[in-house]
């Protein structure tokens, strides 16, 4: 049997959208790390990438880098360097069971409060005797 999710695909294929998906947020995160540290050391640098990062989606990992580059060399190097960096720090610290568990609860809470959305709950009017007495 394969589920198949138009979205993702079936479960047998591999994850190199996750991959890709990880790539980009370390861009992105490194891009914050570097505007950080520009904005305390170098304020003329600060602006101008801050104004390349408002034009230029970093969320877009590879295409980002690759304009930046042609831009200014020297920072493309930067951000490459710190979002090695960030992942190496990352991975140390990741927790693969921690982060199934919160996925799970996360999956349960959800599915609890869209229960309670769905329930009907009986009225206090279909709780009392209806029938008179006498």
């Amino acid at each position: 049997m394969v589920v198949v999710d138009e979205l993702g695909g079936t479960y047998e294929e591999g994850f190199e959208d996750v991959h890709r998906n990880l790539m980009n947020y370390f861009t992105l995160k490194a891009c914050r790390t570097v505007l950080t540290q520009l904005y305390e050391m170098n304020p003329p640098s600060y602006r101008w990438f801050y104004n390349f990062v408002a034009s230029n989606n970093p969320q877009d990992g590879k295409y980002f880098l690759r304009a930046l580059g042609k831009e200014r060399q020297e920072l493309a190097e930067r951000v490459m360097i710190t979002r090695l960096h960030l992942y190496g720090k990352w991975i140390k610290k990741c927790d693969h069971a921690m982060m199934y568990q919160k996925i799970s609860d996360e999956n349960l809470e959800l599915m609890r409060e869209r229960l309670m959305e769905t329930v009907i709950w009986p009225s206090d009017d279909t709780n009392t005797n209806t029938e008179k007495i006498g």
